[in-house]
Formats: structure tokens, sequence, C-alpha cells
């Protein structure tokens, strides 16, 4: 994290109330220690602070706070500013066989069984991972959440789950069926939910978080142009002269 957004933590901690979790081993860099400033709040606040770089996990909204690491580059798609490249428009047109379906976040055992198809192809053994229970963590009680189904006929093979926020989308989380992996349904998903910001009247898509030496958040820069959040959301040809 930059000084400048260590300094707007500060800032932001002595108006609400956050808490500095301890130190715990980094789920996307080996080697490296993290740490998450988190907070429950409303919605109102909430979507300042997804404006100011914050994500959600169940009612928490958090923040790496990592003294030794900038890594974590939070990312956002003006979607009025859009325009899919050449393999995106593939993969949009790839994918128009497939239904969605716009629904309240209330998982079952079918979301459940793809949930877990995906955890075993990224992450190995998700023998820990009991009931459909344990997708709560995707869902708050102060925030508008909305689930999208996307299916292949009647054969579940994809879910996002977004938040509805005062200025955009911001995209929770995103699993599929690894069986479907060559319809690239990641990027079909995030392709489906910048038209619907844009649908909704909206101005931005939130994506989360960009680290460069993360495979698996390599998708995540082919959505141009784009902006990332160094004290202020700025244009990817300027803030990468912050990001080493």
């Amino acid at each position: 994290m930059s000084d400048a957004l260590r300094s707007n933590s500060l800032a932001l901690m002595g108006e609400l109330p956050f808490s500095l979790s301890a130190p715990f081993p980094c789920p996307y860099l080996p080697r490296k220690t993290s740490r998450l400033l988190f907070s429950s709040l409303d919605l109102s606040t909430y979507s300042h602070l997804v404006a100011q770089g914050f994500r959600r996990s169940g009612d928490l909204a958090y923040r790496p706070y990592c003294p030794s690491c900038q890594a974590c580059i939070p990312v956002r798609i003006e979607v009025t500013q859009f325009r899919p490249n050449r393999s995106q428009r593939r993969c949009w047109k790839y994918n128009q066989e497939l239904t969605v379906s716009v629904k309240d976040p209330n998982f079952s055992s079918e979301h459940f069984a793809v949930y877990q198809l995906y955890l075993k192809a990224r992450h190995g053994d998700t023998s820990q991972m009991m009931t459909a229970q344990d997708l709560n963590f995707l869902i708050s009680r102060w925030v508008r959440t909305q689930l999208y189904e996307f299916r292949l006929q009647r054969r579940l093979v994809c879910v996002a789950v977004s938040d509805i926020l005062e200025d955009g989308l911001s995209a929770v989380y995103t699993f599929f069926d690894p069986e479907f992996a060559k319809r690239s349904l990641g990027t079909y998903a995030v392709l489906w939910q910048i038209g619907e910001a844009r649908k909704m009247g909206l101005r931005f898509l939130y994506l989360g978080y960009f680290i460069k030496d993360c495979r698996k958040m390599a998708y995540k820069i082919r959505f141009k142009p784009q902006q990332w959040y160094f004290n202020s959301w700025q244009p990817v040809n300027l803030a990468r002269r912050f990001y080493a």
C-alpha cells in the first residue's frame, strides 16, 4: 500500500469504527504477510469506502493494510467508456446461448455444488466446506446484493455476485464450473455486469484488486480503459508511475 493510501486509511479510522486484523499469510502472493483494515457499516458509507478502494466480505468492509507491500491495486471500469477488445467480443459472441437470471442472494445446493467444483479446480482439497451456508460470506445485511445465474440450457455453469452501490456495481465474487473453462466464463461475467451497470444507469463497475504478480488476477487488466486508486482514481497510464 502506498503512503498516500495508508495516510488516507488512518484518517478514516479517526472517523469510523475500524479495526486492524492480525497478520496472516497473503492468499495471493507466496511468502508475503497481509493485514486488513475492516469495519461493519451501512450502505452509504460502504459506497463511499468502495470508492476509496475497499471491498466486502459478509458484513465487513475491508482493505489490505500491509506496511511492506503495496501490490493490491483497486480497479474500476467507467462503463460508458468501456470498449471490448477482439478477444472479449469473441467471448461475448461465443456465450450468447447462455441465459442469465437475476436472483436474490439465497444460495442453494445447486450453487454450492458449482462452488465446490470451482474451489477444487483452483485450490485443491475442499473437504472443510460442508454446506451452502459457507457461501454466506458473499451476502450482507446492509447492502443490496444480486446473484446472477448463467445457464447453458438448464445447467448452471456460472454464478456472479454483485453489490448495488450508489454509483456502481461492485463485483464481489464469481465462480463457475471448470468443465466449461474454455468459455472464459469469468470474462463473460464481467462483460455482462458492465452491461447491467449501464442498464441500471450506474457509472462504474468495481473489480476489486489487481495484483501484477498474481496470475489469477491477470484477466482484470484486459478491461480497458480502467482506473486505479492511489488516494484518487487515475487512468492506468498515469497510475502506473505509482506502481513498481
